[in-house]
């Protein structure tokens, strides 16, 4: 058996919270018109906004403390989001969930940040100070968003897990320009208003081509999954799956594999590659295992992540594309405090390298944090956040062998 490769990424940053985080702790903020970064909340109500700058003509990286209004001293906070609205809307919004402690029983809250004002709606500092507060009646668990077809328009919306159990969607009203909730059934038919228990992770993926399809999946307290693929212009849903795992649920994502070919109709030969998505599940208490080709197969191809329950719970996870090729790889943080790298391969994943941290792992983030087209690290520790970046050697390999291919020069 061949020995894992060393670790493509190395450690540039680290910045300490000043308190432990969650896995639901960490945010991307869009680059561009955007402020760009990336936001970690700490339980005892503290945000750090972190990205990096130029100093002396050097790019450095800066952590600073974020003072969103409207989150008392004492509250603990959850889940935080962000995202851009969808064009030709502009703006930036983040959510904030958070338990305020009132004496007899705990108060959660939703805090929905947007400014308004011409020139200020990408400005964080004035983004912190434009609150909308939202009381709760349930425990809030994982904040995200997902774009949605609304009439000819797409938009996008908050979804907020609970206890109740129930996924709620919050989404923006285009004559008071306030977000409300409103019932998730009109937008997601497929059976977030009917769980067995509470959603611990959700993901939706709207998938490639002139279709309105998209792909969601959630996995829940009690182990239970469920996968769908819906019409948007329903919306409608055309597939539907599910199983049942022994314990919670950790993470559920959806991305895409490389395309297996299929028989022609003559049975001879290969066919045109068909798209092909799998289905990440990572539980608590058991193996993690990807299943292949979910649209056409369902969750009967079950592929498993070889020594991904060694290391106590994966906690997250995250599908970049880390060598390049076209086709992510499957990244899993362990409470162990191990970071896990898998490649798809002949039909099969492999460990392709493994990374130690000095605490547990909570949450992953891969984006471009310097705006150099090349994508950082950023994994929230117990400690704290880590932020890691590509080897330049590889890189620059793979680059001047891209340009060789261009040009037809022969490799060296």
């Amino acid at each position: 058996m061949a020995l894992p490769a060393p670790c493509p990424l190395a450690e540039d940053s680290f910045t300490r919270l000043s308190s432990q985080s969650n896995v639901y702790g960490l945010a991307a903020l869009p680059a561009g018109e955007g402020p760009g970064g990336l936001l970690a909340a700490a339980l005892k109500g503290k945000v750090i906004h972190f990205r990096y700058h130029e100093l002396q003509r050097r790019t450095r990286p800066l952590a600073s403390e974020l003072q969103f209004t409207y989150i008392p001293v004492d509250a603990e906070i959850v889940s935080i989001d962000s995202f851009p609205k969808s064009p030709p809307q502009r703006g930036l919004v983040v959510g904030i969930t958070f338990i305020k402690d009132s004496g007899d029983k705990p108060s959660p809250f939703l805090n929905i940040y947007c400014d308004y004002e011409p020139g200020s709606e990408y400005d964080l500092d004035s983004v912190a100070q434009s609150c909308l507060n939202l009381e709760l009646q349930f425990t809030p668990f994982q904040l995200c968003h997902a774009e949605v077809r609304s009439g000819e328009h797409l938009e996008t919306v908050f979804l907020l897990s609970g206890n109740d159990p129930a996924v709620h969607l919050y989404k923006e009203n285009s004559s008071s320009h306030q977000f409300e909730e409103q019932p998730i059934q009109r937008l997601f038919p497929f059976p977030l208003p009917h769980l067995p228990s509470s959603v611990l992770w959700l993901h939706v993926l709207t998938l490639p081509g002139p279709t309105s399809h998209r792909i969601t999946a959630f996995g829940c307290q009690s182990g239970h999954v469920r996968v769908a693929r819906v019409d948007q212009s329903g919306p409608t849903v055309l597939q539907s799956w599910s199983i049942q795992q022994d314990g919670p649920i950790s993470k559920v994502l959806v991305f895409p594999l490389p395309p297996e070919p299929h028989p022609d109709a003559s049975g001879q030969g290969d066919a045109a590659a068909e798209p092909c998505f799998g289905v990440l599940v990572a539980s608590t208490m058991e193996l993690s295992v990807v299943y292949r080709d979910v649209l056409s197969r369902g969750l009967t191809e079950q592929c498993p992540l070889p020594g991904s329950d060694l290391h106590d719970s994966v906690l997250c996870a995250l599908t970049p594309d880390l060598d390049f090729d076209g086709h992510p790889e499957v990244l899993l943080g362990t409470y162990g405090q191990e970071l896990l790298c898998y490649k798809y391969s002949g039909g099969e994943f492999r460990l392709l390298w493994s990374r130690r941290f000095p605490s547990p792992l909570l949450s992953l983030l891969y984006s471009d944090l310097t705006g150099d087209g090349l994508a950082e690290l950023a994994v929230v520790c117990v400690r704290g956040l880590h932020v890691l970046q590509h080897r330049l050697e590889p890189v620059a390999c793979c680059v001047l062998e891209r340009l060789r291919a261009l040009v037809g020069a022969p490799p060296q």
